[in-house]
C-alpha cells in the first residue's frame, strides 16, 4: 500500500466523524523537507478549527501505526477556492459553478476550457465558454479530462 493509500485509511474515520470528506493527499518532497498534505472540505467551507482538529487526530494515529520512515510536516487545509475536481462526484457538485478544465488532447483545437459548467450527463460535461463577445456550449467527455478544478471569475 502506498503512503497515501495508508494515510486515507487512517484520515477517513476522523473525516466521517467530523462530517467533512477528503479532497486530496499529497506526500511531496520540496527541498530538502517531506510533505504530507491533507486537504478537506465541507459544505460551506472549512475553518481553522477544522483544520486543528483533523491535524491532532491524524498526528496521533500517523504517531500509532507510523506509515513514513523520514521526517515529514503534516499540513491539513482547505483546497481553497479554486479546489481541484479529482472525482466524478466533485463535478457532479460543480454543476451551475465557473470552473477550469484542461484535456489531454485537443478537442476542437483547444486544451483549456473556462466557463460555466452547465451539467454532467452520461460522462459528458456542458460547458458554457465565452469566445471573445460569443457564448459558446462546449462538450468534453469526462475521460478525456487531465485536470479540473473551480475557477473564481473576475
Amino acid at each position: 500500500m502506498s503512503i497515501r493509500e495508508e494515510v486515507e485509511v487512517l484520515v477517513e474515520p476522523i473525516l466521517q466523524q467530523m462530517s467533512l470528506e477528503l479532497v486530496d493527499i499529497e506526500y511531496k518532497k520540496e527541498g530538502k523537507n517531506w510533505f504530507l498534505r491533507v486537504y478537506i472540505d465541507r459544505d460551506g467551507g472549512v475553518d481553522l478549527d477544522d483544520c486543528t482538529a483533523v491535524s491532532e487526530q491524524l498526528s496521533e494515529a500517523l504517531d500509532k501505526h507510523d506509515p513514513i520512515d523520514q521526517m515529514y510536516y503534516l499540513e491539513v487545509s482547505s483546497p481553497g477556492a479554486e479546489r481541484p475536481l479529482k472525482t466524478e462526484q466533485d463535478i457532479v457538485r460543480a454543476v451551475g459553478k465557473y470552473i477550469n478544465v484542461t484535456t489531454y488532447a485537443p478537442i476542437d483545437g483547444e486544451k483549456v476550457f473556462e466557463g460555466k459548467l452547465m451539467h454532467f450527463n452520461d460522462g459528458i460535461l456542458s460547458m458554457e465558454t465565452k469566445v471573445k463577445t460569443r457564448v459558446k456550449t462546449v462538450e468534453l467527455p469526462y475521460d478525456k479530462i487531465a485536470k479540473a478544478r473551480l475557477a473564481i471569475v473576475f
